[in-house]
């Protein structure tokens, strides 16, 4: 039985439901049902999961605990970056996946065994992400995935595990929800079209405060480090920003992405704390950092992003991009000033130390204090230099 040992990527699903009945029935295999929790999981949830996996015919099941890990391996450099797909999304899901993956992989490494399943489907992001890592980490491990082997539908996984005794509630609710520590993915009906946004029941947060309220938010060196003067983790802190921002409604959309296998996808989201961080932290930059550095930081930060998004992660080119990134956060350090309102929300203005708009040297549109006049006139002369001799040989404007 040893030889049949295999570990599976659990949420507690139907698909890795179904895994865990078929995997054990079918082909005997000894099925450790693992699950990540990267932001998403309650006590209770949890429980109900090692219930449910056990009773489908488990061996075993554990939670490994990976919130802090997440942030720190990728919420941190997403932070860094201003990483939004598209100008929109902050990568809520596609983050977590590669936390969880390589989280899989460890844990059947440690424990020997042989196999190691997931149970996405062959049409999305998550096979690949879930593969590429497994690949790259434990080689020697087999990958098992019926449910993209098998081509199934939602329907046939219920009538499997309901002829084996398990008729379950499994109708699919409305609204595919995934929450993490970096925001919540929301799926359904309205997002397989082009033209229909989502309703305001399909968001798990609804509007309860309805009255302004001003925030700031301190950065240490990039991180988040105190929400309105209180001093926590920056995990805590992402945590309370959310619970107070949620209640405005603020941080919905919805993102129209490129997949990896080639094919354009809708997903809404709901990420207050995200988008209130990465707009306050950006804010905070446009004060501290050079004009070229925040030119620099756009590229490899979309690039930071996009690889991230495409499995990528183990890269090494991405170690290379957090050195940068992080080696860009040296001055990012002072207050952020936010008004909530409902359903959205304004960034105020900064406090840093390391404020470049240095009143001794002029104020803009006002007065020139560290230049004269004939300076000034003689920099712009220099400047036209090469546009005036390309008019000139080219006659641009004959």
């Amino acid at each position: 039985m040893s030889d049949k040992k295999l570990v599976l990527a659990y949420s507690g699903g139907l698909d890795t439901s179904y895994c865990v009945k078929y995997l054990t029935k079918e082909f005997g295999y000894e099925v450790h049902a693992v699950s990540v929790n990267t932001g998403g999981f309650t006590d209770e949830e949890i429980a109900a999961n090692k219930q449910k996996a056990l009773t489908l015919g488990a061996k075993s099941y554990e939670n490994i605990n990976a919130v802090q890990s997440f942030y720190d391996s990728v919420v941190k450099y997403l932070i860094y970056g201003n990483v939004l797909k598209n100008n929109t999304y902050p990568l809520s899901v596609s983050a977590e996946r590669i936390v969880q993956a390589i989280e899989i992989a460890n844990y059947a490494k440690k424990t020997g065994v042989k196999y190691i399943a997931h149970g996405s489907t062959g049409a999305g992001n998550d096979q690949i992400r879930f593969d590429l890592i497994f690949q790259v980490l434990a080689p020697e491990i087999e990958i098992v995935t019926p449910i993209r082997d098998k081509k199934l539908s939602r329907q046939e996984e219920i009538e499997y595990l309901t002829q084996n005794g398990f008729a379950w509630s499994w109708e699919k609710a409305k609204y595919s929800i995934n929450k993490g520590l970096w925001g919540t993915s929301v799926g359904g009906a309205e997002t397989l079209t082009s033209h229909q946004g989502l309703p305001e029941e399909a968001y798990p947060s609804q509007l309860t405060a309805t009255e302004s309220k001003k925030i700031s938010l301190t950065f240490d060196h990039g991180q988040l480090v105190e929400l309105d003067g209180q001093k926590n983790t920056p995990v805590r802190n992402i945590e309370k920003l959310q619970a107070i921002a949620a209640a405005y409604a603020i941080g919905r959309d919805i993102h129209v992405g490129d997949t990896i296998i080639g094919i354009k996808g809708r997903v809404g989201f709901e990420a207050a704390a995200p988008l209130i961080i990465i707009k306050a932290h950006h804010l905070l930059e446009k004060h501290t950092l050079t004009k070229w550095q925040q030119h620099w930081k756009e590229q490899l930060g979309n690039w930071y992003g996009m690889l991230l998004h495409e499995g990528q992660y183990l890269d090494e080119v991405m170690r290379n991009i957090e050195v940068f990134l992080e080696s860009t956060q040296k001055n990012v350090t002072g207050e952020v000033f936010v008004t909530l309102h409902p359903y959205r929300f304004t960034l105020e203005g900064i406090d840093s130390p390391h404020d470049l708009m240095q009143s001794d040297f002029g104020q803009y549109g006002e007065t020139n204090k560290a230049w004269s006049a004939e300076e000034a006139k003689g920099f712009i002369k220099i400047t036209a230099n090469a546009n005036k001799i390309f008019n000139l040989k080219n006659h641009v404007n004959d």
